[in-house]
């Protein structure tokens, strides 16, 4: 009953409130910003280089790696897997056409972030929270917000990352439904324990050494299967095209439609939206806000229109027909098993492994800054560790429960984020459109210089 009432609400989310603002929004700021993230691509790479003034300070590029190692995980190769199969070649058009439009967006809400980031102990922290509160004058609509975020990301998004990595070792003999999926959890909940029981620097750490390596290898494993299967790409691009535009077949059954599906997965994988990269945005220390909004675009970029495009083309690729039955990661692992042979699914498995750790490193970090807000100051330690213990524990518990529940928990609870986040970006757009304008023409910035009328922090 939980499942079906859960279910019936997201359609409802997906099909007309959630398409209708990211679409909308994603459109308009990509009007507004004359497609900065793409006539802005070198800056972008620029901006990402460039290092702290103040060497403790957290860069540009940890901004990124701890922004890209959320939206880098379970989601582009177990939700890519799940969309070929309940959606079709069709729901691939449709993750790129997010990722497109949801660039301006990221821009916009990282560089609101900026904006409105306050200094802390630690450095800075911001994030929608504090936009929210300073630009909306209000403190219970941001408290709401972070209460959402600690539900997606400390909950929704560890438990769901959980089950996709013990679900990649279903197709190994040694695997039992009864015992190993409680294993796996808990040996994924000690490790990811090591991590952040070290606190938020070796977070960065561990996150910009493993996200940049997973990524390149796992791009040029995709790169190696698409090549040896070249002359199969024309049909498959006829293929996406084709069913992306039946739309008689989509709105004949548009809850299970590519353009649904496509739409929910490509959310769910680049973020662009939600509310989460503002958060890991607000930490960098830049000289201009505007830097760290274009640098989030690339992490929009990476996430969906590479390692998502990657997972979804060596699917494509390998003749296997995708189906319900095979939905998650029996497909992905029937895939590379037609390709690369008995390698196939060992590779699956070690990507998994790292898309997951740090996947959950990432998320955690959401959940201290969220808890940080909420409390106005950094926990103590006995309550920190108080909801690190429980993080860990749900990390456990996500491994043995239910696929479709955790789908339908994650996306409900990250649909009420960007239902939250969204109409407070498109109120407060201005100021950073405000500010895009004024890096390119000064490159200096002052919060006078956009007629910020809200009291912040910084750039004064």
């Amino acid at each position: 009953m939980l499942e079906h009432l859960i279910s019936t609400v997201n359609d409802t989310l997906y099909s007309f409130l959630l398409i209708l603002l990211l679409l909308a929004g994603g459109i308009y700021f990509s009007l507004r910003t004359k497609f900065a993230p793409f006539r802005l691509l070198k800056e972008q790479f620029k901006a990402v280089a460039e290092k702290p003034k103040d060497k403790k300070g957290v860069s540009s590029f940890q901004a990124l790696m701890i922004s890209t190692a959320s939206r880098v995980g379970t989601g582009n190769i177990i939700g890519v897997s799940t969309a070929l199969c309940l959606g079709g070649f069709g729901s691939v058009f449709w993750m790129w056409v997010i990722a497109v439009i949801g660039g301006a967006t990221a821009l916009i809400e990282s560089t609101l972030a900026q904006i409105y980031k306050r200094k802390s102990p630690d450095g800075c922290c911001g994030g929608p929270a504090y936009y929210i509160e300073a630009g909306l004058k209000s403190r219970s609509l941001s408290i709401l917000f972070s209460v959402f975020l600690i539900l997606t990301y400390g909950i929704g998004f560890n438990m769901l990352a959980s089950y996709n990595l013990q679900s990649t070792f279903s197709s190994y003999s040694f695997y039992d439904t009864k015992y190993t999926p409680w294993v796996i959890g808990l040996i994924l909940a000690v490790l990811v324990g090591y991590c952040i029981f070290g606190g938020g620097k070796r977070l960065l750490k561990v996150t910009g050494v493993l996200v940049p390596v997973m990524g390149t290898l796992y791009v040029l494993v995709a790169l190696g299967i698409i090549l040896f299967n070249i002359s199969a790409l024309p049909g498959i691009f006829a293929r996406i095209f084709r069913e992306a535009f039946d739309f008689r077949a989509i709105f004949g059954g548009f809850g299970g439609s590519c353009l649904m599906y496509g739409i929910k997965r490509g959310l769910f994988s680049n973020e662009a939206g939600v509310g989460s990269a503002p958060n890991a945005s607000a930490s960098a220390e830049v000289d201009h806000p505007a830097k760290q909004g274009l640098v989030q675009v690339l992490s929009v970029f990476i996430d969906t229109l590479v390692i998502c495009s990657a997972t979804a083309f060596m699917c494509m690729c390998s003749g296997e027909e995708p189906n319900e039955a095979l939905s998650g990661a029996p497909y992905i692992q029937a895939a590379l098993q037609s390709t690369l042979g008995d390698f196939g699914p060992i590779f699956i498995t070690a990507a998994m492994i790292l898309f997951a750790f740090t996947t959950l490193l990432g998320n955690l970090y959401y959940v201290d800054q969220s808890m940080i807000y909420l409390l106005k100051k950094r926990p103590g330690k006995g309550l920190q560790r108080c909801y690190q213990l429980a993080a860990l524990f749900v990390i456990f518990l996500g491994a043995g429960l239910s696929a479709d529940l955790l789908w339908d928990i994650a996306d409900l609870t990250m649909g009420a984020m960007t239902l939250i986040n969204m109409p407070a970006v498109l109120i407060l757009g201005k100021y950073a459109l405000r500010a895009l304008k004024n890096y390119e023409e000064k490159k200096v910035f002052r919060a006078e210089d956009i007629g910020l009328p809200h009291k912040t922090d910084y750039w004064r």
